[in-house]
């Protein structure tokens, strides 16, 4: 066998798979089915204008010491020690309600690090809330130590994770099942319930959906403040790429993944799309469970097929990419994210079912270019609205560079409409659009090999967070599983699903976990 591992997929999950067995001096053959590398980390290029594609902010990467700054230093060790990261601004998420009783119609609040001091600042402006807040807060703290063991669940060697799971199972169960919804139902105002939940995009999923312990997690990530790449989310495959290539392993795009072969049992290697196969004694599977679950043989663990086939992918989103004429933070762009909900409905309803006659009732708006202070070329913004996959099913089966009249047409509407739509929320940057172009969920199956276009892999309900059979260790021996369907989502999670998957091949690993 050539190959030490093959690593299927080069988002964050499988870079970082990569990247760590080749610091244990195995030669990694990483194969991309895009003509990019980096998955949701990739950017691409439009008349001047460079934009992300799925990262928009991270934390844990920070100077601070302790598991504040951990995961910068983990990915330091891992890449080529050349990526870097530059704070957002203090506040750096602005949420926008719809509320009529206010000036301008509605009401904002600015999110930061710490979040002690995001608590403190409702208080002052909730004072009959504050019991409802310190419960909220002590919830939180305990939804994230609940959710450290379940995580780890997925990626402790299965005997330890069965023992684990018998010892404390009844109590993770018991903090899975419970719902966002829940933890705010004693608030009574209805402005700081969604306040509380209005940053659900960063996962996906509505209060009444979303596992408190998911919403901890995601939203305790930047309790020591946000983040951005230095130079761009391309950073990643850069960085962490040079690791692979150094080791003598080799990166390779436009390899799509026909199949994953067996011998006796085990997995051996992958087929390609193009013709011939290569091979291995271990193959990382990075391209999502479902994807992983559809290339193996139909007589290869039936029941994991089945039992994966059963789990919903997340939600979709349509994505405006926008460039700028000019120096947008002389218009009090700061490099801020902005939540905006247009709907009284606020977090409790996402989706945009209808984009062809109503605005988008939720926007997340991102203004990265200002905080990458290694950005060249024009300022940029990326405006994602989540959607109805229904929307678009009906040109499933078409391709890119082939799409029918009425998709494009539709398309171009949607454009129109929220490219309107923004100019109303954002005024200051209304004449200075000079650029635009919109992607539908069909893009982003396409480019990201992303089952109904799925924004975050599969939706991360509690049954999810629950079932053994998001484990790094498939029932395929050679065959394991990373990135965001093992462990939790993001860019954070997704690179975490990876370095298990690359500990569960290489255990010596595991003591970098707490570097």
């Amino acid at each position: 066998m050539e190959w030490d591992a093959i690593v299927i997929g080069s988002g964050i999950g499988g870079l970082t798979a990569a990247a760590a067995l080749a610091r244990c001096d195995k030669r990694v053959l990483v194969l991309e089915q895009h003509f990019v590398l980096g998955g949701m980390t990739q950017t691409f290029e439009r008349q001047g204008f460079r934009f992300a594609t799925g990262l928009h902010y991270i934390g844990g990467v920070g100077p601070q010491p302790g598991g504040a700054g951990s995961f910068g230093r983990l990915l330091g060790w891992l890449g080529d020690g050349t990526l870097k990261f530059a704070p957002l601004p203090d506040h750096f998420d602005t949420v926008r309600l719809r509320d009529a009783t206010q000036p301008g119609g509605e009401f904002s609040f600015t999110f930061g690090a710490p979040e002690s001091d995001n608590i403190a600042r409702l208080k002052a402006l909730f004072p009959e809330e504050v019991d409802g807040l310190d419960r909220y807060a002590r919830d939180f703290k305990q939804a994230t130590r609940a959710a450290r063991q379940m995580f780890a669940l997925h990626g402790l060697p299965k005997p330890v994770a069965s023992i684990m799971g018998w010892l404390k199972g009844g109590g993770m169960r018991d903090a899975a099942q419970r719902t966002l919804a829940q933890a705010l139902a004693d608030i009574g105002n209805p402005t700081l319930r969604q306040l509380l939940g209005a940053r659900g995009g960063d996962y996906g999923l509505p209060p009444a959906e979303a596992p408190l312990m998911l919403h901890a997690t995601v939203m305790g990530s930047y309790t020591h403040g946000a983040w951005y790449p230095v130079g761009g989310p391309q950073r990643f495959a850069e960085s962490l790429g040079a690791t692979v290539r150094a080791a003598g392993g080799e990166l390779r795009t436009s390899a799509a993944v026909a199949g994953i072969q067996m011998e006796r049992g085990r997995a051996c290697g992958v087929r390609l799309l193009s013709g011939g196969i290569e091979r291995a004694p271990a193959i990382v599977s990075a391209m999502g469970a479902p994807n992983t679950a559809a290339a193996l043989p139909r007589d290869a663990a039936p029941g994991w097929q089945a039992e994966i086939g059963q789990f919903k992918p997340s939600g979709t989103y349509v994505a405006l990419f926008l460039g700028f004429e000019g120096d947008i933070r002389s218009a009090g762009i700061d490099g801020a994210n902005h939540w905006i909900y247009e709907s009284p409905a606020g977090p409790d309803a996402l989706d945009w079912n209808d984009p062809t006659e109503t605005d988008a009732p939720s926007l997340f708006v991102s203004f990265g270019s200002v905080n990458d202070p290694a950005h060249t070329g024009g300022f940029t913004a990326e405006l994602l609205a989540p959607c109805a996959w229904e929307v678009f099913e009906r040109w499933k089966d078409s391709h890119l560079g082939a799409r029918p009249e009425d998709y494009e047409a539709t398309k171009s509407w949607i454009e129109q409409r929220l490219l309107a739509q923004f100019r109303r929320l954002f005024p200051a940057l209304a004449d200075r659009v000079v650029f635009h172009e919109l992607a539908t969920p069909l893009s982003h199956a396409a480019y990201a090999n992303a089952p109904r276009g799925a924004m975050y892999g599969l939706r991360m309900t509690a049954e999810r967070l629950l079932d053994p059979a998001l484990h790094v260790r498939t029932p395929v021996p050679g065959l394991f599983l990373a990135g965001q369907d093992v462990a939790s989502l993001g860019i954070q999670g997704a690179a975490m699903g990876g370095f298990m998957a690359a500990a569960s091949i290489e255990p010596r690993l595991w003591k970098q976990m707490s570097r």
